[in-house]
């Protein structure tokens, strides 16, 4: 066979793994079929996930259950405003050894794991958000000078209450930046929150299985960015991005009058992985100008800012976001 028939019979594959994966994860995290599929997305994408929602909704439990399914080495960390760097990164410990020398021992610390959940990330201090910083982009941590490695794959699903700001430190844009999708989480429906009551208030619940192992999510990676992308869906995220951009002569009057800053070219490189996955995980074997529309609001929303009159006259960021989207797209399609 040809590498591009390869290729494709390997996608395929993977496709089948993923809705086997989906089964198995709608298990224990019932309805939010959305939510999950980001949340997938972004691990198809080698990237990272912040989930904002309420307390209760679920979002442990989604992590959890995703360590599972993909075949991951999960640990939680709980974030406080006591929590120190130490405490995520490890430390060294001096150890007496058996003929009465004394040595420094690396103990590591939760972050040396395959999928990390950093539960209420803005409740710790800054210089503890910090201590993620560099795992998160570079994949490797150093403790005392010395340089450690995180094994592959390494990601980080993080959670933010979107109405309790007291006792917290919002996040700076560059750690915001690292995330790849924003996901907002909503309460269920009336049927899904149904489902939920008779499910998980019995003798016994459903569980999840493991569907991928580390390995195959590796592989399923590299396959993602082996994905073709036409010229439409390359022009229409440049389009979009370039839109948000306040100096850019592209941006419209209302984006000029309404952002303060726009999203960099890193949330174009998000664009371009997370509609190959959104493909992948509809069982496409290639992104559409239409994933470019579905994935603006998750990859952008975190990545730009509402300047001090837009946000005084109450305007929405979601909604500049959506509008803007059906403007581009409507050019698009008439090109």
């Amino acid at each position: 066979m040809s590498d591009a028939t390869d290729l494709v019979v390997e996608i395929e594959a993977v496709e089948e793994k993923l809705a086997k994966a989906k089964q198995s994860i709608t298990r224990r995290f019932i309805g939010q079929e959305q939510v999950v599929d980001l949340t997938l997305s972004a691990l198809l994408c080698g990237g990272h996930a912040l989930l904002i929602g309420l307390p209760g909704l679920g979002k442990t439990r989604l992590v959890d259950t995703l360590s599972t399914v993909m075949g991951l080495n999960g640990n939680r960390i709980q974030f406080t405003p006591d929590l120190m760097p130490a405490d995520i990164l490890g430390s060294e410990v001096l150890d007496t050894e058996g003929d009465g020398r004394r040595a420094f021992r690396f103990v590591p610390g939760p972050i040396f794991c395959q999928l990390l959940m950093a539960d209420e990330i803005n409740r710790a201090s800054p210089r503890t958000q910090s201590a993620l910083l560099q795992a998160m982009q570079e994949r490797h941590v150093t403790v005392a000078g010395e340089d450690r490695p995180l094994s592959p794959p390494f990601h980080v699903l993080a959670t933010q209450n979107p109405i309790e700001q007291e006792g917290t430190y919002p996040l700076p844009e560059a750690q915001l930046d690292r995330f790849l999708v924003q996901i907002d989480v909503h309460y269920p429906d009336r049927a899904t929150e149904r489902d939920i009551l008779l499910a998980t208030t019995g003798v016994e619940e459903e569980e999840a299985h493991e569907v991928f192992t580390a390995e195959e999510l590796i592989r399923a990676q590299t396959l993602l960015r082996q994905m073709p992308v036409g010229d439409s869906v390359v022009e229409a995220i440049l389009d979009l991005v370039r839109a948000f951009r306040p100096e850019d002569d592209s941006a419209d009057a209302r984006v000029r009058e309404t952002v303060a800053w726009g999203p960099g070219p890193r949330a174009a490189q998000a664009l371009m992985l997370t509609v190959r996955a959104r493909a992948m995980l509809q069982g496409r074997l290639a992104p559409s100008v239409e994933d470019v529309a579905a994935m603006a609001q998750p990859v952008l929303s975190h990545r730009m800012a509402l300047n001090f009159a837009a946000r005084a006259r109450g305007d929405s960021l979601a909604e500049l976001i959506e509008e803007t989207v059906a403007r581009i797209m409507r050019v698009e399609a008439a090109a």
